[in-house]
């Protein structure tokens, strides 16, 4: 592979990187942050789940998930519900108030992506999206 095309990614990811945490911090949405969502697009797309699982699923410290749930928990987003086989373990579950939030941040994610992508076509989008993918599971590889 040529240098200059390692340099052009390189660069790009930085200035990535760089623009979606200043437009992160500058136009927040609701009141999730990034490790809420994640979380509750998790228990969204799952349904109920425990900590572990949660932490194996986002390749996060269970401690972790742990604060964040707390947290989400402390919000109203998610409530727990006992493990019927193991009674000193719980799941986690999303309440309307969780669900409703989620939802409208996710749809607003989606509305800003659809506008900085307006002039791409569906193919274009589509290879982004898959290509976004494939280097997100190289870094979980690597």
């Amino acid at each position: 592979m040529k240098k200059s095309i390692l340099e052009k990614i390189e660069l790009e990811m930085a200035v990535l990187v760089r623009r979606v945490t200043s437009i992160t911090s500058k136009n927040k949405i609701g009141n999730l942050d990034r490790s809420a969502y994640l979380l509750l697009h998790q228990l969204s797309v799952h349904g109920p789940l425990g900590v572990k699982t949660l932490a194996e699923n986002l390749q996060l410290d269970t401690s972790t998930v742990s604060r964040q749930a707390a947290a989400l928990e402390k919000k109203g987003y998610v409530y727990k519900v006992p493990d019927h086989v193991d009674r000193r373990a719980y799941f986690l579950q999303l309440t309307k108030s969780g669900t409703e939030d989620f939802n409208e941040y996710k749809k607003a994610r989606l509305d800003r992506f659809e506008v900085l992508t307006e002039d791409w076509t569906d193919e274009e989008r589509e290879q982004f999206g898959h290509l976004l993918k494939k280097f997100n599971k190289a870094i979980l590889k690597k």
